[in-house]
Formats: structure tokens, C-alpha cells, sequence
């Protein structure tokens, strides 16, 4: 938790600064389109396709309907973020796990706000971190709070998505966590400016799958590179980034020597060379060294900061063992029946917010006349299995209210997805009891629109 030294910026503007200095070295950057395909030939990636844009809900084409594109390539790398779709279906094409014995990734929720305070609160600089309030201690979260400068502070919950209360709300929970006096007292008379959420890898060193497949290669969070106890991965993601593309760049300058056959010049490449580059690197070794820290908070609140107090300060992360994390999150949720339902607080519209309050505030949108980028695999399962069973868990776990139960024309409970209202956060699809949601992407340029997270 040491950040002295460091610097404190909002990512997105860092991204936008960091794409334009990208254009000027000649980089195409093709926003506004998303990639929804993987391409394959002989063996290994061939590139992505983008998907169509202007279909209707219906699935018709309507008057604006441009197909998408082909982007085929020697080399594609994937660095979608946390639970790419892309991503998720290479590692299973290609048996990433399986090749190196890693285990499944596992996952945490985040929502994050921008604050204006008043000038005599802020303190450029400083920054907070806090464990478990306001959680039962047998659920694993946190939270930071970061000074920016201009009288802004950026602060977020985290919540382990392995929880087993299927009556926790997430949202609900944030809420919260900013009733604390601590917080409280720094947010009283200020200005919420920005809501969003999205999920966080938090399987650690025991989750990365082998980096590499014919024509491809892993990146930042989608091969799982999170600094869980710092909650970081910026560095870490933007270390692997330099590293696949001088990978990446010896492989297509070996393949174009005067010697390789034209087969060999139009094959894809093999940069199995950034797996060692990686394995060599600061990010190995931080992974490595932190690597029991979150699955020891499956002995509770005190029993995981203990270990962590022994992990960190006594082995410095050289135990002669590493914890497991044994099942996948949507398997951790218990029914219903074992649980008494939450209520919680009304919003008090000055330091806690409605959801859809808070929505308008993510600049949330999306092209309402298309087809659901939210795919339900069986329309029968959630009335049939998460309403009666888990008490509909999904109008809980979701931080945008995309899913609902509402009664149709005969009184049963069908399950309604607003899909625009997604902020693209993937807890859907992670947390679902019966891994029934399909996430897809949406037409490109929809989604959330964040300007100071």
C-alpha cells in the first residue's frame, strides 16, 4: 500500500492523451467499433471482426446498416480488460488454463465516483484505503480514496463476487461504505460529478493461463495481471503491453528475412518469446510475491488479515505454499432460504444516491432500436432456477439495474433486461448462478462515457 512517490491521475484521461501521442507515431485507432469476432485460419488467430451496425431489435437491417470489418493480422493482441469476451474465447479455444494448471479466474465488483469537495477538505495527494466495513466478515472488500487535484477526489468500493448472501446488494453496499463518519465528513457539502463499475480480476498469479496461442497473445487484464492487495494493474498492464510488442516485433522482422518462404511471410506468427519476457519481468515477481493474500480471506475478515500481516511482513511473500481459491464465484451463492432479506437505507440525495441518479451520471447510452448485446442462453432458467431459488439475484448484483422481474399479461415473473442501461461493468456474466448470460458487445460506441474516472 505504499504510494509514495506515485502519481495520482484520472485513467481515462490518460488513455485519451495516450491515444493521440499513439496517432501521431501513425497508429490507427479505430474507436467507435467493436470487436465482436475472432478470426481463424490454419490453426491460430487471424485477426477480428467488428460487428454490424445499424440492426434492429427485430434483427432487419435498417436504413443505416453497414456491415463490419474485417481486420485480419499476423498478430492480434488482446487487451480487452477484465472478462473480455474476445479473450474469454481464446482461452478456451486454446486450452490456456489446462496448459499451464492454472486456476480459474475469480472476481471483484468495483463502483467508483468523482467528488468535488469543499477546497479546505482536499489535500492533493493523499490517499485512503479501508478492508471489510461496512461487509459481513465473511465477504472479502475493500475500498480507496485518492485526492486528484482541482478539489477532486475519486473513491470506490470493491466487493469479492464469491459472496454467498444472494440478498446482498452491491450498489446498496457503496452507498453505504459513504454513510462511514470518515467519509462522510470529506463528501458533506460536495458534488458528486461521475458514477461507474467495473469488474476486477482478483485471481491472481494461480489464474494466469499461458500467454500465448498461434497468431496472438494475452494482455493486462485479460490475462489476469491485478495487483489484488494494491487493487492496481495499470503498470502491470501497460509493462505486458511493451513486452508483446517487442515481441511481437522480432517475430514479424524474423519472418520477413530474405530466407523465409512466402508461406512462412503470411503465416501467424509465434510470439511465444513475450511468455519468457514476462515471466522475467517486475510483474512476475510482484504476482508471485502476493499471490496468497486474497485467497486467505476465505478464513474470514481477521483470520485473512492475519495471514496477510504473516505473508507480507514475515515471508515477504515467500511461503512454502500457495492458497487455492477451489470454485469459481457463481458457485459460492447459496439459496435463498438460508439467508433474511436486507433492507437497507433510503438515498439521502447528499451523500448517497439512487441508482438511477447515479446512472445518469455514468453518461451511460446505447442505441435503444438494436438487438440485446445481454444474451440470455435459456429464457426459461432465470424464473425457473434464480428467481425461486436465489430470490433473483440479478437485480442485486448488477450496479446499473439492467435486470428486473416484472409480471407479464398471465401474473408469472419474467425476467427484463434494459440493456441500455449496461455499464459494461460483466458482473452478469460472472455471477450468474447458472451461467446463463451471454455478454456480446453492443454497436460500437455505446456503453458508459467516462471523462474523469
Amino acid at each position: 500500500m505504499h504510494n509514495k512517490g506515485n502519481f495520482v491521475i484520472s485513467l481515462s484521461q490518460l488513455c485519451r492523451w495516450l491515444a493521440t501521442k499513439a496517432e501521431e507515431l501513425g497508429v490507427d485507432i479505430y474507436s467507435g467499433f467493436a470487436a465482436s469476432e475472432v478470426l481463424y485460419k490454419n490453426g491460430g488467430v487471424a485477426g477480428i471482426a467488428t460487428n454490424d451496425m445499424g440492426v434492429a431489435k427485430s434483427g432487419a437491417r435498417k436504413e443505416t446498416f453497414q456491415r463490419g470489418m474485417e481486420l485480419r493480422a499476423r498478430a492480434t493482441l488482446f487487451a480487452e480488460g477484465c472478462r473480455g469476451s474476445l479473450s474469454e474465447e481464446v482461452i478456451k479455444e486454446f486450452g490456456l488454463r489446462e496448459a499451464v494448471g492454472a486456476e480459474s479466474q475469480t472476481y471483484a465488483l468495483g463502483m467508483k465516483e468523482v467528488w468535488e469537495i469543499p477546497a479546505d477538505k482536499h489535500k492533493p495527494g493523499r490517499i485512503w484505503h479501508t478492508v471489510g466495513y461496512p461487509l459481513p466478515s465473511s465477504t472479502y472488500g475493500g475500498s480507496f480514496l485518492y485526492h486528484m487535484d482541482n478539489n477532486q477526489v475519486a473513491l470506490g468500493f470493491v466487493i469479492a463476487l464469491d459472496y454467498q448472501d444472494p440478498y446482498l446488494n452491491l450498489y446498496q453496499e457503496f452507498q453505504r461504505w459513504k454513510q462511514h463518519p470518515k467519509i462522510r465528513s470529506l463528501l458533506d457539502g460536495g458534488t458528486c460529478l461521475q458514477y461507474g463499475a467495473r469488474t476486477l480480476n482478483e485471481g491472481g498469479f494461480q489464474s494466469i493461463p499461458k500467454l500465448t496461442f498461434p497468431g496472438g497473445a494475452l494482455l493486462g487484464c485479460s490475462a489476469g495481471f491485478l495487483n489484488v492487495p494494491k487493487i492496481k494493474g495499470t503498470h502491470t498492464a501497460m509493462k505486458s503491453g511493451m513486452l508483446a510488442a517487442q515481441a511481437t516485433f522480432s517475430a514479424l522482422t524474423a519472418a520477413h528475412t530474405p530466407t523465409a518462404s512466402s508461406p512462412a511471410r503470411q503465416a501467424p506468427v509465434d510470439i511465444s518469446s513475450y511468455q519468457k519476457a514476462m515471466e522475467d519481468s517486475y510483474v512476475w515477481d510482484e504476482l508471485r510475491d502476493s499471490r496468497n493474500i486474497r485467497p486467505g480471506f476465505k478464513m474470514g475478515l481477521w483470520g485473512g488479515l492475519a495471514h496477510a500481516a504473516l505473508d507480507t511482513y514475515l515471508l515477504r511473500g515467500n511461503a512454502p505454499w500457495t492458497l487455492r481459491h477451489r470454485h469459481a464465484d457463481h458457485e459460492a451463492l447459496r439459496p435463498a432460504a438460508e439467508y433474511e432479506p436486507r433492507q437497507y437505507p433510503k438515498p439521502d440525495g447528499k451523500v448517497s444516491f439512487d441508482l438511477t441518479t447515479s446512472l445518469y451520471r455514468s453518461g451511460t447510452n446505447h442505441e435503444h432500436d438494436q438487438p440485446s448485446h445481454l444474451q440470455l442462453k435459456n429464457k426459461g432458467l432465470p424464473a425457473a432456477v434464480n428467481l425461486p431459488i436465489y430470490a433473483g439475484p440479478e437485480s442485486r448484483y448488477c450496479p446499473a439495474g439492467v435486470y428486473e422481474y416484472a409480471a407479464d399479461a398471465s401474473g408469472a415473473q419474467k425476467l427484463q433486461i434494459h440493456a441500455q442501461n449496461c455499464l459494461h461493468c460483466k458482473a452478469c456474466s460472472i455471477k450468474d448462478p447458472t451461467q446463463n448470460v451471454k455478454w456480446t458487445v453492443p454497436e460500437g460506441g455505446g456503453g458508459p462515457n467516462y471523462t474523469m474516472m
